[in-house]
């Protein structure tokens, strides 16, 4: 690139290029990497891999967790003596109506989370024993390195 310039009342044209990026800079060594196959860094081991199955289980399980009412739920039933509580002990504290609640724990018993149990008018819901264990087993088999973890 030529730049006009006026030194000591003298116009002249410079060419900058040559000064700021002698030809010798922009010059890369390739060979200071090594040449590594695709197959060899890039490929995931599908034995390893979620199979679709289990992906849709655990969404709707993770899904039916994913509400605030619906862990408030289950928080209250685990509390109870028994980790099982009536449907009309679970309207009051969640300040929710009777059909709201009802829906919600549809959504929990359908996830796999609370089983019902029918007793007259009443339905009883009590937690399933270790789903929560398992959906944390799960997470953590598919989805931690298997690899320790290294500084940069």
């Amino acid at each position: 690139m030529t730049v006009d310039v006026i030194v000591d009342r003298t116009f002249a044209s410079v060419n900058i290029d040559s000064r700021q990026f002698p030809t010798h800079t922009c010059q890369m060594a390739l060979d200071l990497l090594p040449v590594v196959s695709p197959a060899a860094c890039c490929a995931p081991d599908p034995s390893a891999a979620m199979s679709e199955q289990d992906a849709v289980q655990l969404a709707r399980t993770l899904k039916a967790l994913a509400d605030p009412a619906r862990l408030r739920l289950l928080s209250l039933i685990a509390a109870q003596e028994g980790a099982e509580a009536c449907v009309c002990d679970l309207i009051e504290p969640v300040g929710l109506s009777q059909p709201t609640v009802s829906h919600h724990l549809k959504v929990l018993t359908d996830a796999g989370l609370v089983t019902r149990d029918k007793r007259g008018v009443w339905a009883y819901f009590a937690l399933v024993p270790d789903a929560l264990e398992s959906v944390t087993r799960h997470l953590g088999a598919h989805l931690t390195s298997s690899e320790p973890a290294t500084d940069a």
